[in-house]
């Protein structure tokens, strides 16, 4: 289990190659993957699997990675808000939420188009 995602609730996200997390606190759900250790294209694929997973405005997704996406605030900042955090050791930690008024443009699991062209 990751060091980052201790008390949470360990589920399967089909297609994934890290393990996944979820806890809920009061309204809010929130859905946590590491891929820090993870060679592209894992970092960018397990992003697009926990965004397919938010539903409204109450699901977050936390991302704990190697360094900064790049490749991926691009392709989402349009729907949604992000901040960004550094961790010991380089690694960053991403909290992404749903903008009000939009919805979750469902992303293809095997990252074709969405990571189409992108180094991460």
């Amino acid at each position: 289990m990751s060091k980052y995602f201790e008390n949470w609730e360990k589920f399967s996200v089909d297609g994934s190659s890290a393990d996944f997390f979820k806890k809920i606190d009061g309204d809010t759900t929130y859905i946590g993957f590491d891929s820090s250790s993870l060679t592209p294209p894992g970092p960018m694929l397990n992003a697009s699997l926990a965004i397919n997973l938010v539903k409204d405005t109450s699901t977050k997704i936390v991302m704990i990675n190697h360094k900064f996406p790049v490749g991926l605030i691009p392709k989402i900042e349009g729907s949604f808000n992000y901040t960004n955090e550094e961790l010991d050791g380089g690694k960053v930690k991403l909290v992404f939420s749903l903008k009000e008024g939009k919805e979750v443009e469902k992303i293809d699991g095997s990252c074709g188009s969405f990571a189409s062209g992108m180094s991460y």
